[in-house]
């Protein structure tokens, strides 16, 4: 593909913009990136990575600099939120990497976003670049960002997370949706959690109306989210509010102590909504197109906005790359058919999971509980998911296949 002046503008520098910079680079594609930013850094305090997502960063020779900062995760656990019994536990077969042809793996954002942005090298990063608008015409479209600066390209891509301007320049409005459910977060040193069982696995520990989702990151801190179905409405404009001290306890205080434990080892002053965005029936418009969050945000229920993100940007650049710059629209209509399906039955998947979690006592929650405790309709439920591989693959019906 000849690129010598094929300008690629990417905005956000984030999991989605910073992957996809290195997934271009494969096939000889430089590309831009701007962030709003005066330092990198994500929002959110760690990352869960399943094997669609962390396969590319093995293919490309980052497993050795990942290895360094992650911790590897083979077991899911389902626990009843109560009384802490064992509701499912799963492992793959021979291993979860045995299964499904890459790890699974426990980091935190900020050294997962090291690890991309030295990769791709501070010289493609341009930081303190805050979108205030694009004009898109037939030549080129034109960044104008709120320093006062300008950059041109013949290809701008969002990839500015779940409050993306870019999504907002292209709708004319902001689309986000409350989903019901909010949360505390937390990152747990592991001597403060002394009643934790089985410490290396990703845990669900469900209840009526609440779930507590957590796992092991870095040297064996844990990552948790701590979730109910409350407020309705949010009360709020912004997604990110105060809370009270001890807020997180007030439907969780006789939760099994192992729970308890975790949510009051680490100050909670803060409570996040949990927004989403609809599917959209286009991503693109004229030389502008979207990724990851900024194109299907989606509730954290699943683990799957990065992983999302990082299927997004191997599906994108391999389109490019396989055009070339003469059939960019041909590149992006190709990308989308091979998307937009996937991703929002991944959206759906997401979504639904907070019902199934926090179903109350009853017939219900003892049918869940069943199914949570069989291999076979977990695999049901999650292979579909993990065992994709973006760079081979079209998503079959069951992966959420293609959209025209």
């Amino acid at each position: 593909m000849s690129t010598n002046h094929f300008r690629i503008a990417i905005v956000g520098a984030g999991i989605g913009g910073l992957t996809l910079a290195l997934a271009l680079r494969e096939y000889g594609i430089e590309a831009d990136l701007y962030e709003q930013t005066a330092e990198l850094r994500e929002i959110g305090a760690a990352v869960a990575l399943s094997a669609n997502g962390t396969r590319f960063y093995d293919r490309i020779g980052l497993r050795a600099a990942f290895g360094k900062v992650c911790f590897p995760i083979s077991t899911l656990i389902f626990r009843d939120g109560r009384d802490g019994r064992v509701i499912g536990r799963h492992h793959g077969e021979p291993s979860y990497e045995g299964q499904f042809g890459a790890c699974y793996w426990g980091v935190h954002r900020a050294h997962l976003q090291a690890i991309l942005s030295g990769a791709v090298g501070p010289e493609r990063i341009h930081l303190k670049k805050r979108l205030a608008d694009i004009k898109d015409d037939a030549g080129e479209a034109v960044l104008f960002f709120e320093d006062g600066d300008s950059a041109r390209a013949d290809l701008v891509i969002g990839a500015d997370g779940a409050r993306s301007l870019v999504r907002r320049w292209m709708l004319g409005y902001d689309d986000a949706l409350y989903s019901g459910c909010s949360g505390f977060r937390g990152i747990v040193p592991p001597e403060k959690l002394s009643l934790l069982p089985e410490r290396d696995a990703i845990q669900f520990w469900m209840g009526p109306g609440g779930h507590l989702l957590h796992y092991p990151i870095g040297d064996g801190d844990h990552n948790f989210l701590l979730v109910e179905r409350n407020p309705s409405p949010w009360p709020v404009r912004d997604w990110v509010t105060n809370a009270e001290p001890g807020e997180q306890l007030r439907r969780f205080a006789n939760w099994h102590p192992a729970v308890v434990e975790m949510i009051s080892a680490v100050p909670t002053s803060q409570r996040w909504a949990l927004f989403h965005r609809p599917p959209l029936g286009r991503w693109t418009r004229g030389r502008v197109t979207l990724i990851g969050d900024a194109a299907h945000a989606l509730v954290p229920h699943h683990g799957q906005g990065a992983n999302q993100s990082i299927e997004d940007a191997v599906v994108l650049a391999a389109s490019l790359g396989q055009h070339g710059t003469g059939r960019v629209a041909e590149a992006l209509e190709q990308y989308e058919r091979l998307r937009r399906g996937r991703t929002r039955k991944v959206q759906f998947a997401s979504i639904s999971a907070a019902d199934v979690l926090h179903l109350p006592d009853g017939p219900a929650a003892k049918a869940r509980n069943t199914r949570l405790a069989q291999r076979g309709e977990v695999l049901h439920h999650l292979g579909w998911i993990h065992e994709f591989d973006p760079a081979t693959q079209e998503p079959s019906e069951r992966q959420g296949g293609t959209w025209l």
